[in-house]
């Protein structure tokens, strides 16, 4: 599960030569990864972003390299992500193991979701991590330095709690 392996399947696709002869000033703006611990639920997305059109457009490599249209809810520009990176998910897992350890967090690892994306001018991966007994953790990683730098544990019902409570107004 190393980031290079899944660039090069990208790089190797029918649908994405296609699009890079037909898309000469797209670029990527966010990849999306899926590791499933326990099923059989690996995603990987390579997003990319053409100016001109301002259309959004996702290749799914767990689907044949499937080219999809992103519809996009905000009226803004994604910003551009750079590719260069050689990482491995089980060396993200470590570092994720590491700080669990630190905080006395219990329970496994069972499916981690990332977004490498850029915000606020960091190349980060974004990722919620989904351990047993309900667990869950949020987590931003610097890509370049390999190092966690938001790490905060929250729970399944944290979460229903804010989707229940959304949408309650006052009266």
């Amino acid at each position: 599960m190393n980031f290079q392996f899944y660039l090069e399947k990208l790089y190797a696709n029918k649908h994405f030569i296609e699009f890079r002869e037909a898309e000469k000033t797209a670029y990527p703006c966010s990849c999306f990864f899926s590791v499933d611990k326990k099923g059989k639920d690996a995603k990987q997305h390579f997003d990319f972003y053409i100016p001109e059109t301002k259309k959004l457009f996702s290749f799914k490599l767990e689907s044949g390299g499937e080219k999809v249209p992103v519809e996009m809810l905000e009226d803004t520009t994604p910003n551009e992500i750079g590719l260069n990176y050689d990482f491995d998910f089980k060396e993200v897992e470590k570092l994720l193991l590491v700080k669990m350890e630190e905080g006395k967090i219990k329970g496994s690892i069972e499916k981690m979701l990332f977004s490498l994306q850029k915000v606020e001018g960091k190349e980060l991966l974004v990722g919620t991590v989904f351990l047993s007994m309900m667990g869950l953790i949020q987590t931003h990683i610097d890509i370049s330095e390999m190092k966690v730098i938001h790490f905060e544990k929250k729970s399944f019902f944290d979460m229903v709690k804010i989707s229940g409570s959304a949408g309650k107004g006052e009266k």
